[in-house]
């Protein structure tokens, strides 16, 4: 098992047609991997060898795909940079990894000055017949840090095995064929993108490139390139379903699929009645390559009605393939399988990282004394089987001794038509520990003041879960990856 041997493949099969498509940028498979190994040629030149980490800093784009191949063939560790953070955070990561050189694109070359490696750009031309290094299963094959929203980033270690076997695992759960074209719109830094570079290559599918988001833009990708497939962050979709004409244009998207972040029902509604697919949520860890769960139907939920149907497909879902996943209580002990008792996930399996790199402390903090990955994230399982998260530990509101989890307001909030965007934390209060707080983004054509939010909410759920306070923004602080990032919100 090594990644490079699915553009390897996908190149052997000769097919005459454009399967790397950026604006008028077009590429075979056979041409990228002959991009690839003028990449692995490159960094041999500058030193690179077996089992060295090469940072990258690229936004979406050909060439960030082909550096993940690049890298493979030349038995290298690529480190994926996060473009969103500062030159001393990147620095501190190419530090902690030991990475002495740098891939990077034309957009980040001042910052590439900055950061003191080695720079490497990936060839324009294509130089066949170079001989690849392929590392063993079990060895290094990535390394992203986390965002570091509860401390210090580390560096998730995925190896070859993890990210092959989720990658086959992708395939066989999602039908993935070569009449598949994915939209890289999420950040290929981050998994919520990467894992579909493995998996479209693997089918011969087709990828199309989006540099940097923009809810009109990524409309107008999945319409002209014709996207059947792509996975997008809450935030992406909630701005994206709410463009003006979004939901008068010709798609051909047979599913849509989001995960990074639990999505509000309504939410779901609409992208159903936008997109005019199949929806899938997804939830799942840098640590895990990273699907832990789809929202997939079995047979018995399939002939429930639509309305019925949405229930299940707004839930976290069941198992992804190869994964052993349990809800405990604090006793370590598996809760009652009710959809209302509450636990923590627990996972393991060949596509869970043996560890953080360099960082055997926080490796053993992880696990479990059962060899499970302690996921951190709160939820309850029914009788099918299916998990539906209902907060991060880190995030449960305590108030006055009732547990409050901030997902359930956020969705009461959503389903006021003014808000755009929500997140909702705890604040530090005197008498009752903590209380419940929100921040807004409004609509640009709507508008709704803190008292008629917080009453909404009190007509839908208990009053002491409703939000004391309400602070209006224009925009929601976010991690790299897009995800709203509470604890800026809680600092402030």
């Amino acid at each position: 098992m090594n990644v490079w041997n699915y553009l390897d493949a996908a190149a052997d099969d000769r097919r005459d047609r454009a399967a790397l498509k950026q604006g008028d940028r077009r590429l075979s498979y056979a041409e990228a991997r002959d991009r690839a190994l003028a990449l692995t040629a490159d960094l041999r030149g500058a030193g690179v060898r077996e089992g060295d980490r090469v940072g990258c800093l690229m936004n979406n784009d050909v060439d960030h795909l082909i550096a993940y191949f690049g890298v493979a063939a030349a038995g290298a560790v690529l480190v994926s940079l996060n473009t969103r953070l500062t030159d001393g955070e990147q620095r501190d990561i190419l530090e902690h990894s030991g990475a002495r050189w740098l891939i990077h694109d034309a957009e980040h070359e001042a910052r590439a000055g900055l950061l003191e490696r080695e720079p490497v750009r990936v060839p324009s031309r294509g130089e066949p017949g170079v001989e690849v290094t392929l590392l063993g299963a079990d060895e290094p094959a990535q390394l992203y840090y986390t965002s570091g929203t509860t401390g210090s980033p580390k560096g998730v270690v995925l190896t070859h095995r993890n990210v092959c076997t989720h990658a086959e695992a992708a395939i066989d759960e999602l039908g993935l064929t070569s009449e598949d074209t994915w939209a890289h719109v999420a950040p290929m830094f981050h998994l919520a993108d990467a894992w579909a570079t493995f998996a479209i290559t693997a089918v011969r599918g087709a990828h199309v490139f989006l540099p940097a988001f923009r809810a009109s833009d990524a409309l107008d990708l999945l319409v002209s390139e014709r996207v059947t497939i792509t996975n997008l962050v809450p935030t992406m979709l909630n701005l994206m379903v709410k463009e003006p004409g979004a939901a008068r244009r010709s798609y051909a998207l047979r599913v849509m699929l989001s995960g990074g972040a639990p999505i509000a029902p309504d939410v779901v509604r609409r992208i159903l009645a936008t997109f005019g697919c199949d929806y899938v949520q997804t939830y799942g860890m840098t640590e895990t390559s990273p699907y832990l769960t789809l929202s997939l139907l079995n047979d018995e939920l399939r002939r429930l009605p639509p309305e019925q149907q949405l229930r299940w497909k707004c839930k976290t879902g069941r198992p992804f393939q190869g994964v052993d996943l349990k809800v405990v209580d604090a006793a370590c002990r598996p809760v009652a399988e009710d959809g209302v008792a509450v636990g923590e996930i627990r996972v393991r399996g060949a596509t869970v990282t043996p560890g953080y790199w360099c960082n055997q402390e926080a490796t053993d903090q992880a696990f479990d004394e059962d060899g499970y990955l302690q996921t951190g994230d709160l939820a309850t399982i029914d009788e099918y089987g299916y998990v539906d998260i209902v907060d991060r530990i880190k995030d449960v509101i305590v108030t006055g001794g009732e547990t409050v989890y901030s997902v359930e307001v956020e969705h009461a909030l959503y389903e006021h038509p003014a808000v755009l965007e929500c997140a909702v934390y705890g604040a530090l209060d005197e008498r009752w520990g903590e209380r419940v707080v929100a921040a807004v983004v409004l609509r640009p054509d709507r508008v709704a003041d803190s008292d008629a939010l917080i009453e909404w909410c009190r007509e839908r759920i208990a009053s002491y879960k409703s939000p004391k306070s309400i602070t209006f923004l224009d925009a929601l602080p976010r991690t790299g990856s897009g995800k709203i990032q509470k604890r800026a919100l809680r600092d402030r």
